[in-house]
């Protein structure tokens, strides 16, 4: 087996490959990453061939992508406020670099592709919980470029033939996870600041949901669509159908801690939507033999994974 990963350092790509290795000792992994978010740490041990370039370096990415046997396109700048700070970078990096992936692809006769989209494309739609076949309405330069993601991932299979699968990732979490950036995701941000005794920064109330997926519930899917070259022409939701608060959550880890965790409450962030569920039955029926794992179970073994760090400078 030969997977390409893009975006192969970052959070989910760097367990992915580490998942990979784990499963398929002899698979030759290949991982092309510009390091603008990832770190070259996370793949140690992993046993890649990495190039650090970015997707839009059409050399660099040919050379990794020739006689690759399925792509998994993780490759992007993720964070709505990242997007709504400067909507053009978000744009070239996520709906330009797919558009660049692909291309690569059929350049090199890869004829499978697995994409990361996103659940922010539902937007404005408050229905809850959400199946794919719900409109969506994006409300931030980020969710955009991940509709247009799907959207070329889509017409490439319908187009080219290619074999393509866009997955729309909620709210995953786990080890590796980066908190020590101004865009970082929430519960990240939340464990950081209460293992170093601090209040946690609570956007809004507190009561806006979402629908948390541990990274090994996602890396599981990821390799079972690259060993199976599962395709789609509509985008699956890669989530169970949680729904968790960030109150809760944050009870959650307070459990998981045995303390108090100060809140300090500010104004909601613009481009945020307010709840967000996955409905799980698709994921549920394409791929039955895989069980996600517990969000109680796997909130543990984050916050354990922060515990063993070294403390911040």
């Amino acid at each position: 087996m030969k997977i390409l990963i893009t975006g192969g350092a970052g959070f989910i790509g760097s367990n992915l490959a580490h998942h990979v290795r784990d499963e398929h000792p002899d698979a030759e992994i290949r991982v092309i990453d510009d390091l603008s978010t990832g770190d070259e740490a996370n793949l140690e041990g992993a046993g890649v061939r990495f190039v650090q370039a970015t997707v839009l370096d059409s050399t660099a990415l040919d050379d990794v992508m020739t006689g690759i046997d399925s792509v998994i396109h993780l490759a992007a700048l993720g964070s709505v406020p990242r997007s709504v700070a400067d909507p053009m970078a978000t744009h070239h990096a996520n709906a330009t670099g797919t558009l660049a992936v692909l291309e690569s692809a059929r350049r090199c006769g890869v004829d499978h592709l697995v994409a990361a989209s996103s659940s922010s494309v539902y937007g404005g739609n408050t229905k809850l919980p959400k199946n794919e076949q719900d409109w969506t309405r994006p409300l931030s330069p980020y969710a955009v470029s991940k509709l247009a993601t799907e959207g070329y991932v889509n017409a490439f299979r319908t187009t080219y033939g290619m074999q393509t699968l866009a997955f729309r990732f909620f709210n995953v979490f786990g080890p590796r996870q980066s908190a020590g950036h101004v865009y970082a995701a929430v519960i990240p941000k939340f464990v950081d600041a209460a293992l170093s005794g601090e209040a946690v920064v609570v956007h809004g109330d507190g009561r806006q949901s979402r629908d948390f997926t541990f990274v090994r519930s996602v890396t599981q899917v990821l390799l079972a669509a690259a060993e199976r070259r599962t395709s789609s022409p509509d985008p699956v939701n890669l989530a169970y159908g949680t729904n968790t608060s960030l109150l809760e959550l944050l009870t959650a880890m307070e459990q998981a801690l045995d303390t108090s965790i100060a809140r300090n409450h500010v104004s909601p962030r613009v481009g945020d939507v307010r709840d967000s569920q996955a409905d799980g039955r698709s994921i549920r029926e394409t791929f039955p033999d895989l069980e996600p794992v517990n969000f109680t179970a796997g909130l543990r073994e984050t916050i354990r994974w922060y515990q063993t760090r070294k403390p911040r400078a």
